[in-house]
């Protein structure tokens, strides 16, 4: 050999040695696939009638009209886990991925709900923001994200990682951290590909591909990454498009030292205490009113959206009172309001009283009207959410998602029952243009968090 050709060998050598040192390491995580390449098993369509096939050992969505959203679910639920994925999606397209979703027959007849990881294509470039899907809206937008914005890829390929563990979730689009969120609403469901429905306008058979679906469930904290983004809190706090929609948080979003709630009168700290977010009256032995005390808002409301969640202990009684007058019953016991029931139904002897058969269980009006006998109710520990809508004399309870009974304040239908309940010695009952809300202590310990309000004006 040539002293020229020796040079040349020992360069070349040189530069894939190089060359080899500057290459990725292996990736060691333990994935484990979610797509076969080759069939869609352990997976199932829901919502609408998109296309879906599969195309190059990948999965193909493919919009079509008159549908509305379609969404491809993993028949296996997932709690905790680490995502990864490739996607391409068309430029006229938006999508995205569900996570911790389900599907209720009471939520909305079954439509589809939960975390979505967003795809969107469009000048916006909100590309893996977290969007809470036919709940609250925006949860995580790309707004003061310019990094992960610019780094989409228009017409090509891009990557996406997901770490959901315990209330955090994070993503990274294209290797650039993303969304970081804390929310506690959702802690388990399906993962879910979404074929956004499309206008008449809008071209049918547009695709959104995706491949090399993999996740990991076991070891999380070993393979977590870390994120310089600043989280957005959700706990106790309001979304942006809740707060845009004209939510207010009632109480909890300003808590300061403990026994501190600035939005409530008669908060007492021998019977209540306020821990990580949670507001909680204390067990006192079941007496109503008697140790710590109901505690009121300082406001008054009128027409109003009412949100909160509510977590009881065996045997448990409560309420959420509304329209509360205070100067009404001043003596032993608790102001009078409607009420919604707080109750451990199987446990707790007023389940079976009340003026009508059932009227004191749970989400029920209490001692007027029965809740829906099929709601759904969370069992004793988990968190469960209330929602109470009253506009222009319409009143409506909701639990979990299901509304379980309406009727019509001032109503003949109304005054009816008022005058057959323990209600009927106070005059106009429940009529009242105006009044408080009203959290109740019963002397057992119930815990409430998440509490808005969404006061209306009449139109």
């Amino acid at each position: 050999m040539t002293k020229s050709r020796l040079i040349i060998s020992v360069v070349a050598t040189i530069a894939i040695f190089i060359l080899s040192c500057k290459q990725e390491p292996a990736d060691t995580t333990p994935w484990v696939s979610l797509f076969d390449g080759e069939s869609l098993n352990g997976w199932t369509q829901k919502g609408g009638t998109a296309n879906y096939s599969i195309r190059d050992n990948s999965i193909v969505g493919s919009t079509v009209h008159d549908t509305p959203n379609s969404f491809l679910t993993t028949d296996k639920m997932y709690g905790d886990f680490i995502m990864e994925l490739d996607y391409k999606v068309d430029s006229t397209m938006n999508s995205g991925i569900q996570i911790r979703s389900n599907s209720f027959s009471h939520y909305m007849d079954g439509r589809i709900h939960g975390y979505q990881i967003e795809i969107d294509p469009s000048d916006r470039a909100w590309s893996a923001g977290i969007y809470d899907e036919a709940r609250r809206g925006w949860l995580n937008p790309m707004t003061g994200n310019p990094d992960a914005q610019k780094a989409f890829k228009q017409n090509d390929w891009n990557h996406y990682r997901i770490e959901a563990i315990g209330d955090t979730i994070k993503t990274w689009i294209n290797d650039v951290p993303a969304a970081h969120l804390i929310d506690d609403k959702t802690s388990k469901g399906f993962i879910a590909l979404q074929v956004h429905s499309i206008g008449d306008e809008q071209q049918e058979g547009t695709e959104i591909i995706w491949k090399d679906i993999k996740i990991l469930t076991d070891s999380l904290s070993k393979y977590s990454k870390k994120t310089p983004v600043k989280p957005i809190i959700t706990k106790n706090s309001l979304g942006v498009d809740e707060e845009k929609n004209g939510w207010q948080m009632l109480g909890m979003v300003k808590l300061r030292m403990a026994g501190v709630a600035p939005d409530w009168m008669n908060f007492r700290e021998k019977g209540w205490e306020i821990n990580d977010g949670i507001l909680t009256v204390l067990s006192s032995g079941g007496e109503e009113s008697a140790a710590g005390g109901d505690i009121v808002t300082k406001e008054t409301f009128g027409d109003f959206e009412l949100k909160m969640d509510f977590k009881i202990t065996e045997g448990a009684n409560s309420g959420i009172k509304y329209y509360v007058d205070t100067d009404l019953n001043k003596g032993p016991g608790s102001s009078i309001g409607l009420e919604y029931q707080i109750l451990d139904d199987e446990r707790h002897p007023d389940a079976k009283l009340g003026n009508h058969e059932g009227s004191r269980t749970v989400a029920s009006l209490y001692d007027l009207i029965k809740a829906d006998e099929n709601k759904p109710i969370n069992p004793i520990g988990e968190w469960n959410t209330a929602h109470i809508v009253s506009k222009d004399g319409h009143v409506e309870h909701w639990l979990n998602g299901m509304k379980v009974l309406e009727y019509e304040r001032g109503s003949d239908a109304y005054r009816k029952l008022v005058s057959e309940s323990k209600y009927v010695t106070w005059p106009n009952f429940g009529e009242a243009e105006k009044g408080h809300i009203l959290l109740q202590d019963h002397g057992n310990r119930v815990s409430f968090k998440n509490i808005k309000i969404k006061p209306t004006t009449n139109e």
